[in-house]
């Protein structure tokens, strides 16, 4: 078996156990957009550098060049992403349960979006999943 395609899901549940923690632990009083401005600034710090860590010589530029609408709508999808966690904290979600509601509603759209977007079958299993999904916000919500 090859450990190496368990490093990103172990670097993406870190990320997001971490991400989850800060969002929570983000002052009351703070404007989330004044927070995201801060969060965005050591972001694209740390990407840039990250950038020339694991691309020596490249060129940022050239880089720049290759992107298509898809790089500025995931900026745009990740500022509602990160507000939209800090509105559900604000407002009382627990952060047990913020994740696990959105993650089943989430995997029910991309079921439907892998279907009509990107021609996915649908099948037995998908379907008994979001009935599981369904099951689940259920007990959760009990």
């Amino acid at each position: 078996m090859n450990i190496n395609i368990y490093i990103p899901v172990l670097v993406v549940v870190l990320s997001n156990t971490v991400y989850h923690i800060c969002t929570k632990s983000t002052p009351e009083g703070i404007n989330a957009f004044a927070s995201l401005s801060i969060t965005y600034a050591v972001g694209a710090i740390s990407t840039l550098i990250l950038y020339f860590v694991t691309q020596r010589g490249g060129n940022l530029i050239n880089e720049y060049k290759q992107a298509n609408w898809s790089s500025f709508a995931l900026g745009v999808s990740i500022v509602g992403l990160e507000a939209g966690f800090m509105w559900m904290y604000k407002v009382g979600w627990d952060i047990s349960k913020a994740q696990i509601v959105q993650s089943a509603f989430l995997a029910i759209v991309l079921v439907v979006v892998g279907v009509l977007i990107y021609k996915e079958a649908i099948t037995a299993t998908k379907i008994a999943g979001i009935v599981i999904c369904m099951v689940g916000l259920y007990l959760l919500n009990k």
